[in-house]
């Protein structure tokens, strides 16, 4: 009864009720509810820390923002859900904060378009050295087959993984320490729609994450920036399940040494002996291998023969 109480408490009041149903459709940070609310941020901090106090919302910092979220349990458990449902969108005060709410959204797309234009001719330049990526998309999906159940993206860059694969998970998260990154990531889930994906700034050799959570995990061309990558291993096995599995998407072994300076890589390739043993040593049995090198279809007219083979190795935790 105490906890049904406290959300009566923290719902019952305009400004509040407001901010939950902002947050139901997406994360915000206190500078988007000031400029959404029209409200001062140390009146937005108080009524948000009532929030927090009943377990309405959850904050996650990154680097020096702070973003809230709408709880899982006040998103699927909580009665909250059905007043969130029963607030007719075309109610005057919710018509003017989602209209302000889409002019932050357009905001944050400006200034990630910026960055991405910036690092345009880089990225742009690594990827043509990979084969297509519909084709390598096409063996995740059918690698990861069935249900994902708790789905976690290591390295999650731009959030292609969790816009991909999102739609067959319980719930997924991407974690990565690039902010730039996030910003974009957290475009494209909400643009998607994706309302069980979420992004988290943070350290893959040191996951904020519980042991033994999660029942998938993937890591997609982020292994070859590392030095020590039997330690991101070890730490994706920490928060997974028992038999839970783990796909790594990486470059087999190559000798482009143009990509240390120009794109900042830190290994060529990885063999895959290489991949059994740090599998062995994380805990987990390398269940299946894919190569996908280059071929005459894959290459643009004129272009060089410096591709690279993108390798999956699929591992299950013991």
């Amino acid at each position: 009864m105490e906890h049904i109480l406290a959300e009566l408490r923290a719902i019952a009041e305009e400004t509040r009720l407001r901010i939950v149903l902002l947050l139901a459709r997406g994360e915000l940070n206190v500078k988007d509810l000031t400029n959404i609310l029209g409200q001062s941020q140390p009146r937005v901090s108080r009524h948000l820390k009532l929030l927090l106090d009943s377990s309405l919302i959850n904050r996650y910092r990154e680097g020096s923002w702070v973003y809230f979220r709408l709880s899982e349990k006040a998103y699927n458990y909580s009665f909250v859900s059905s007043v969130i449902k029963s607030v007719e969108e075309n109610d005057p005060l919710l018509k003017r904060d989602l209209a302000r709410l889409d002019s932050v959204k357009m905001a944050r797309s400006e200034e990630a378009a910026n960055y991405f234009a910036s690092i345009a001719e880089n990225w742009d330049s690594l990827r043509r050295l990979q084969v297509p990526e519909e084709k390598v998309e096409a063996a995740i999906l059918e690698l990861l087959d069935g249900h994902l159940g708790n789905f976690l993206d290591l390295g999650t860059g731009t959030g292609r993984m969790l816009e991909l694969l999102s739609n067959r998970a319980t719930r997924s998260v991407g974690v990565d320490l690039s902010h730039e990154m996030l910003s974009y990531a957290r475009l494209k889930l909400e643009k998607s729609g994706l309302k069980n994906s979420q992004v988290r700034q943070g350290d893959i050799f040191n996951l904020p994450m519980e042991s033994g959570h999660f029942d998938t995990v993937i890591i997609h061309q982020v292994l070859h920036y590392l030095d020590e990558s039997l330690s991101v291993l070890k730490e994706a096995a920490r928060v997974m399940k028992s038999k839970a599995k783990l796909l790594i998407i990486d470059f087999s072994p190559h000798d482009n040494e143009s990509l240390r300076t120009t794109h900042s890589h830190r290994r060529l390739g990885f063999s895959d002996a290489q991949m059994q043993e740090w599998g062995e040593q994380s805990g987990m049995k390398l269940i299946e291998t894919r190569d996908f090198p280059p071929n005459d279809n894959d290459r643009m007219l004129n272009e060089t023969d410096d591709k690279l083979t993108v390798s999956l190795w699929l591992f299950e935790r013991s």
